[in-house]
């Protein structure tokens, strides 16, 4: 499922890089809902309960807009049902940041949005998933082909490369070090757009030639606290079966629109009625991904290391640190008399010396375990 994603673009490299087409064909920047801009923060570790900019019909704000006219809004990760009844929006009892598109017409969180055509695009960078194996769990990050340019890649590209099936395998990608170097080069290059982006204006209608930003299904919910207060706008991310070369990673993967008429079908509740538009959330082979650093299991860890490629197989020596290195000495140098032999006999002691003893029998606690175990082995925090 997707309980994490990146959207590193600030707003208005966002409203640029979300251009649209109406009915008619012809392309269009949306613009922020009011305030909206301000709520959203770019993040490359974006968690359930953040805030992220998604793109939906600006009908759902103005009854007078065109249907087909869309606006960027700022909206909680984690679907708040309009007809929920607790003041704290929090004490929700169950998971509404994914739902599965086999559910959707069953449950009424979902339904209820869904036949009113409450539909809503996520825009992300991509999204992670962890590949589960015996011993531990490896994250990848997922997202479109990219281009130099910011083109759209040809279909070949939705074809499974021998870089993709040699990482479905646990191996090591021999081309792997190719992809980083692209990858980086992007990241570079998505840098120096952002040292700029300050000073660009709002109405700059330049093509966007940056990262092609991918594009997500999703429902979204208005909720207003009983007690009175600011409506809160939520999302939930739509799920599918995973296709054939995400499978190995995970079995379900977000609902993806490639395209910008699956978006325009998919945003336009006008033209295109429910049930039509669950035709467009099917599994898509037309993504990429690549591994990761465990650095990303944190999400408070934020940086751009989240995202860069790695190879698996190459396990990093963990050096200990210098207050780590001293405790070790202590503990090797110090007098051994100061400290209780576990095997001793103190069936002749006296009860507060046998107390004593016995404390020392007992497991280490955690911070003495974590002095002991503080050597090479351990990992640092992060």
């Amino acid at each position: 499922m997707c309980g994490r994603t990146a959207c590193t673009l600030v707003p208005n490299e966002l409203s640029r890089a979300a251009r649209y087409r109406d009915r008619t064909g012809q392309p269009h920047r949306p613009r922020w809902k009011d305030g909206d801009k301000d709520k959203y923060r770019p993040s490359y570790n974006k968690s359930p309960q953040s805030f992220s900019p998604v793109l939906l019909s600006k009908r759902h704000f103005n009854k007078d807009a065109p249907v087909d006219e869309c606006v960027l809004a700022a909206m909680r990760w984690g679907l708040v049902p309009a007809w929920f009844r607790e003041n704290d929006p929090s004490k929700m009892q169950y998971n509404t940041s994914n739902c599965r598109s086999e559910s959707l017409l069953e449950k009424k969180s979902y339904k209820d949005p869904l036949l009113k055509g409450q539909r809503c695009v996520i825009l992300a960078d991509g999204f992670y998933e962890w590949r589960r194996t015996e011993k531990e769990k490896q994250p990848f990050f997922i997202y479109f082909p990219q281009s130099q340019g910011g083109q759209v890649p040809s279909q070949q590209n939705a074809q499974k490369t021998k870089s993709d099936q040699s990482l479905d395998q646990g191996e090591v990608s021999p081309s792997l070090t190719i992809v980083r170097s692209k990858f980086v080069n992007l990241c570079q290059s998505s840098s120096s757009v952002h040292s700029s982006s300050c000073l660009q204006s709002d109405q700059d209608d330049s093509d966007w030639t940056g990262w092609r930003l991918l594009t997500i299904a999703g429902l979204f919910d208005s909720w207003t606290p009983p007690c009175g207060g600011e409506t809160l706008y939520t999302y939930t991310v739509i799920t599918v079966d995973s296709s054939p070369n995400l499978q190995g990673i995970h079995d379900r993967m977000p609902a993806v629109l490639d395209g910008e008429d699956e978006v325009r079908r998919w945003l336009d509740f006008g033209e295109v009625k429910s049930l039509e538009a669950m035709k467009l959330l099917q599994p898509k082979s037309s993504l990429t991904f690549h591994p990761v650093s465990s650095l990303v299991n944190n999400s408070r860890n934020n940086s751009p290391e989240c995202l860069q490629p790695v190879d698996p197989t190459v396990k990093k020596t963990v050096q200990p640190t210098a207050s780590s290195k001293m405790m070790m000495s202590w503990l090797k140098t110090a007098s051994p008399t100061k400290r209780k032999n576990p095997d001793e006999d103190t069936s002749v002691k006296a009860p507060e010396e046998k107390s004593a003893a016995e404390k020392q029998t007992k497991p280490a606690g955690p911070l003495q375990q974590w002095l002991l175990g503080s050597g090479s082995s351990k990992k640092p925090r992060t």
